[in-house]
């Protein structure tokens, strides 16, 4: 999946646009497209996880002050952030009382790559060198994030600003740092540089944090690195996340995206499992899959995804047994932008006997595109770039209203609500 990053950039191009719930204005035009038949959540009804999760959504749906936390992981498609914020932002502006917390984010500029248009941290890029977990050729340590940026010179300031182009009814403040390295070693002093906002200061070695408590909410603050001996040979302070932090209820939505990455990638990030114990999510949406099956169907390797599919899963309930795991199957796509790829229907099936192996929910977006080559029907339908792996702004926009649709669809079955009450709920948010 090579250029991607200048297709990704292509599409934060748009990042700016407001947000509205715009499946009904499309669907007449792109109804022979889309086979609404299959937007639902399989397994949902039966899985006694996501019953629990829909009784906790339905209390943050009345009013109440619920914590909820939801991660989504995958690859390109998470990264840009550009869908998976379209529902973050359905998720956090549902009532008046509780907007949760933005959370854990990664500074992917200091990487050079893409960052998502609804945050911004800065610094001096070519002080900092990213290394990717996808990158085979890249070997360094890999937290949560997977994505890593190391910094080996004498210092630099990092700004934070934890809104850029957001659509949160309520920008975000937090009042609590938490900055992600290679706690390991001590070459570098981190400082605050409006000291008069930090009232506490601690170092959590085990899971690799620095954490700030401030006397006040902020939105933006500024971070300086200096080495603390310009004799230590081989200096390195190497970032592995943020997480901006308040004491707020509401729902909580982390994404997790790499370009390129495959499980195997996430494999490689040999703290990811250590990183996410600080958490207990109580929705996981799996959109992993896509750079697995990128290859010749001679070559796809299926019980070797299984097994890795699997093992993923595994983790997810060693750090919650009781969360609900929504595992969605990838998008059709073209191989090298000429070859249709049959490996996406092999995954679909393991996908679905893993669904209903560990009683979970399963979103078969292949089969809601129409599946092998319904891609290249998108593309020429302009909601896809010619890769036929990604999509365009609308396109994603499409994506999320999908599966928010599916999502409230299950919501009513499980809870006896209506249906169509609660999806005006989410189209007239902007109103």
């Amino acid at each position: 999946m090579k250029k991607i990053l200048f297709v990704i950039s292509v599409f934060l191009y748009f990042g700016g646009h407001s947000q509205e719930y715009l499946l009904d204005s499309v669907m007449p035009q792109f109804e022979e497209l889309i086979h609404t038949e299959a937007n639902v959540l399989i397994g949902a009804e039966t899985s006694p996880n996501f019953n629990h999760f829909f009784s906790q959504l339905d209390s943050v749906y009345e009013g109440k002050k619920e914590n909820l936390h939801i991660f989504h992981i995958g690859g390109s498609h998470i990264q840009a952030d550009i869908y998976s914020n379209k529902l973050r932002t359905y998720f956090q502006n549902m009532n008046s009382v509780s907007q949760g917390q933005r959370g854990f984010v990664f500074p992917f500029q200091l990487a050079h790559t893409n960052n998502p248009s609804n945050y911004r941290v800065e610094a001096n890029k070519a002080k900092w060198e990213g290394y990717r977990n996808s990158i085979m050729k890249d070997s360094i340590a890999w937290g949560l994030a997977g994505v890593s940026a190391a910094f080996r010179d004498c210092s630099d300031t990092i700004s934070i600003k934890a809104n850029y182009k957001t659509h949160t009814k309520k920008p975000y403040t937090f009042h609590k740092l938490r900055v992600f390295y290679n706690t390991w070693k001590d070459d570098y002093n981190l400082n605050i540089l409006d000291s008069t906002l930090v009232t506490f200061d601690t170092i959590n070695y085990q899971k690799m944090y620095r954490e700030y408590r401030f006397a006040r909410n902020v939105k933006d603050v500024e971070i300086g690195i200096h080495i603390k001996d310009t004799a230590t040979e081989n200096p390195e302070f190497l970032m592995m996340g943020m997480e901006f932090m308040n004491d707020n209820p509401g729902i909580e939505y982390t994404s997790i995206g790499v370009n390129g990455a495959s499980f195997g990638s996430y494999n490689r990030s040999a703290y990811f499992e250590n990183q996410l114990g600080l958490y207990k999510p109580d929705l996981f949406i799996i959109s992993i899959g896509t750079n697995d099956a990128y290859m010749p169907k001679a070559d796809f390797k299926a019980e070797e995804f299984r097994a890795n599919y699997e093992a993923f899963i595994q983790m997810i309930q060693r750090i919650n047994p009781n969360c609900a795991i929504l595992l969605t199957v990838p998008n059709d796509s073209y191989y090298r932008r000429k070859y249709a790829n049959p490996n996406t229907a092999i995954q679909q099936q393991i996908i679905l006997e893993l669904t209903e192996k560990y009683n979970m929910a399963c979103w078969d977006f292949y089969s809601i595109m129409g599946g092998l080559k319904s891609s290249n029907k998108w593309y020429k339908n302009k909601l896809m770039p010619r890769d036929r792996i990604h999509f365009n702004y609308l396109g994603y926009n499409i994506k999320a209203d999908l599966l928010l649709k599916a999502l409230v669809d299950a919501w009513a079955k499980s809870t006896g609500r209506n249906t169509e009450t609660l999806l005006d709920h989410f189209k007239t948010l902007n109103k």
